[in-house]
């Protein structure tokens, strides 16, 4: 029957597997949809029954989980041997979403008795909440120890699909309908098959509806994998369709709710977040939803003909001389990469706090932790929810804004490799800094052999094998695309994308546009890779060891034992840019010296290969600002920008003035309005100082706006009163 929310991380259609069987007849009952017998039978459980655990069931049935909480712990004191007590007190846990309670609980059963298939099949659920690969064991284990358990078998045919198995799927459900002709979910298994490939799926639902009439929950199971395949207007009708057969699946409500939140209609969202939680739905997701969208009222919305754009009012005057103008031109880009326009506003929202970005991304296998894009919405991150440096804004937008545009034009029918790997490729094709550098995981992944062909590269996304798996497979999709657009050119990639939104698999267009196997791709895009990172890969241990040795000499201040090797050690992994780097350790090493050509030299390399840390580009810019290079100095100090232009007044005038030099007044515009936007300590000089860069950008009616304002901070400001007294003259 019904599996209800397992933990506070999952959102979207949770509600897939079977609840645990409550006493027969009861169970029987609800199976079948007779709802009041099964109502009366619970009740006949807690009003007859002088057994503490058949009364916790029957308060479970009835949803009073506080009675059956009691209940169930007076069970287990009286029985503290029994297994059986403590699974399907766990289970009541999963039941009202406290997941941490169930697994323990799981725990102590295999504590008493081990191999206990239930107790295994319980810790299933709750990994397959979290998308983790322990599901997938302890799903067989508990078969293993219990051929008979349907609900296992049922599960790991959910877990197959989720990995776009379809095959293996169906092959798992049909396991399951010859253990059960009755298995209710693995026929929403095969019904949400057919479904997903535009199939005549009547044979199953009408099978299900025979069974029970309104198992609405089959309709829940689908828009689950319509959802983590991002097809979610198509997901959000399959709720719909659950609710018309069943309106009392609250979570049903909850998922359905959040998704319209998801893709931007509030209003409708909030009237079924709202009932779900009346109706004492009241889980994490729920309720932090309802919380987010009280939060609207602390957003200002910039709209424009393309663009419609959230930003939070403590950071609007700053942020909005950056997105605005970034998000533009990705879309102007893009139109033109993908040779088509979007049929309505790109909504771009932009949390300070990093909670209420997770809010958005919760339940959802295989995203990363900065960005999240839903139809035409985008949700990120704002630089000040991140240490800074720990992520580049700019570059999540672009990325993001990929997603936005390949999944409009294949329908969102394209598997997740390629809509990751396309986006990784736009990161670094816009600009070669920017994107995500080769990381240690990466580089033991290679090492390892552990990149997954490309027909199945999918599961690393959904349910990794091991920690850094979902981030290794961005990393190959991206390099992936790399390779195709290198050795076909981009079109072969547009050609690529469209075969997607015409329903073709991953190894039909393979074939079909690279005139290869699949096998046959994976051993020519592993040679290619392995001449970009092979030496990095062969030499990493070589490279670890030599850089601590280095380090050691920096403490020593042995500045020319570190330049003697620098560049060998730098060589072995350039894209090694975090802390310890050997590019700041030369470069300090040569200004030591009073070689400042040298460390500019050095920290230059460090910026172009994707260095972030603010501190070390300001040494680079005042260096170049020292001798003379406003331009190069002007375009360092701007780099900190695309991942950090916050709480740096003085970075923001410095450049303000650099462009004033060069004369670039719209730069000096942006970077004096940024100033005023970081609250800073002298508004008057902040306005003076914008003022300037509206007059000579010939804003002239904006420049006598701002001296005013600096006036009134400062009635007595001389500069201010004269260009003011110029401007009214003129």
């Amino acid at each position: 029957m019904k599996f209800l929310l397992l933990s506070l991380f999952c959102v979207t259609s949770c509600n897939w597997a079977a609840a645990p069987a409550p006493p027969s007849p009861c169970e029987d009952h609800r199976k079948h949809g007779r709802r009041e017998a099964a109502t009366a039978c619970f009740n006949n459980l807690v009003n007859t029954s002088k057994n503490p655990a058949l009364i916790a069931e029957g308060f479970w049935g009835l949803k009073n989980y506080k009675a059956a909480n009691e209940l169930f712990r007076k069970a287990v004191a009286a029985n503290p041997k029994d297994p059986h007590v403590r699974v399907r007190w766990g289970r009541m846990y999963l039941d009202h979403f406290q997941k941490v309670d169930a697994a323990g609980l799981f725990e102590e059963a295999l504590e008493l008795k081990e191999n206990y298939a239930p107790a295994q099949l319980g810790l299933a659920l709750v990994a397959s909440e979290s998308f983790e690969e322990k599901a997938v064991e302890m799903a067989k284990e508990g078969l293993k120890n219990d051929p008979t358990l349907v609900e296992a078998q049922e599960l790991l045919a959910r877990l197959a699909l989720e990995e776009g198995n379809e095959l293996k799927a169906g092959e798992e459900a049909e396991k399951a309908l010859k253990m059960s002709p009755e298995a209710l979910d693995a026929m929403a298994v095969m019904a949400t098959i057919h479904m997903l490939n535009d199939r005549d799926a009547s044979e199953w639902t009408n099978r299900i509806l025979k069974i029970n009439p309104s198992y609405g929950q089959a309709w829940s199971i689908a828009a689950h994998f319509f959802v983590i395949n991002r097809r979610y207007e198509e997901g959000i009708q399959m709720y719909y369709k659950a609710l018309e057969l069943d309106s009392g699946l609250l979570e049903t409500k909850s998922d359905l709710g959040v998704n319209l939140m998801r893709l931007g209609r509030d209003v409708e969202a909030r009237k079924l977040l709202e009932e779900a939680f009346a109706g004492g739905y009241t889980s994490a997701a729920t309720v932090n939803t309802l919380k987010l969208m009280d939060s609207y009222k602390n957003f200002d919305t910039l709209l424009t003909p393309k663009t419609d754009i959230r930003l939070h009012k403590k950071e609007t005057a700053l942020l909005k001389l950056y997105f605005q103008p970034e998000l533009e031109r990705a879309i102007a880009t893009y139109e033109a990469k993908y040779k088509f326009k979007l049929k309505e506003p790109v909504r771009l929202e932009v949390y300070p706090d990093h909670e209420d970005f997770a809010v958005r991304t919760m339940g959802l296998p295989g995203l990363g932790a900065l960005g999240v894009t839903f139809g035409t919405v985008v949700a990120m991150d704002s630089p000040s929810g991140r240490k800074p440096g720990a992520f580049h804004w700019a570059s999540t937008l672009w990325h993001e804004l990929d997603h936005v545009y390949v999944l409009t034009a294949t329908q969102h029918r394209v598997p997740r490799w390629f809509a990751e790997g396309m986006a990784m490729h736009e990161e670094t094709a816009n600009n070669p800094e920017w994107g995500d550098r080769f990381s240690v995981e990466g580089i033991t992944a290679i090492r390892d052999k552990k990149l997954l062909p490309i027909a199945t590269l999918d599961a690393g996304f959904v349910r990794p094998k091991y920690p850094a798996q979902v981030t290794v497979s961005y990393f190959q999709a991206g390099k992936i695309c790399d390779y195709i657009k290198e050795r076909w050119g981009f079109d072969k990639l547009l050609e690529m994308m469209n075969a997607f939104g015409a329903k073709q698999t991953t190894e039909q267009i393979v074939e079909q546009k690279l005139g290869m196997k699949p096998e046959q791709f994976d051993i020519e895009f592993l040679a290619w890779l392995n001449k970009q990172v092979g030496n990095t890969v062969a030499h990493f241990e070589e490279w670890r060891k030599r850089l601590k040795q280095s380090v050691a000499l920096m403490k020593e201040k042995k500045y020319d034992e570190i330049l003697k090797d620098g560049h060998e050690i730098r060589d072995l992994y350039p894209d090694y840019v975090e802390a310890g780097n050997i590019y700041e350790m030369m470069a300090t090493s040569f200004l030591e010296k009073k070689d400042t050509e040298s460390a500019i030299q050095e920290l230059t390399a460090y910026a172009k290969i994707g260095g972030r840390d603010r501190d070390v580009l300001k040494k680079l810019g005042k260096l170049l600002e020292d001798k003379g290079n406003k331009q190069e100095a002007a375009a360092v100090y701007d780099r900190i920008n695309y991942f950090y232009p916050m709480q740096d007044e003085e970075l923001h005038r410095k450049l303000g003035d650099l462009w004033m030099d060069l004369k670039n007044a719209k730069g000096a515009v942006r970077e004096f309005s940024a100033a005023l936007g970081s609250k800073p300590v002298d508004p008057a000089l902040a306005y003076y100082n914008l003022a300037r860069a509206q007059k000579a950008s010939g804003n002239k009616d904006d420049a006598r706006e701002s001296l005013v304002s600096a006036l009134e901070n400062a009635p007595g400001f001389k500069p201010a009163q004269k260009m003011l007294l110029e401007l009214t003259d003129k």
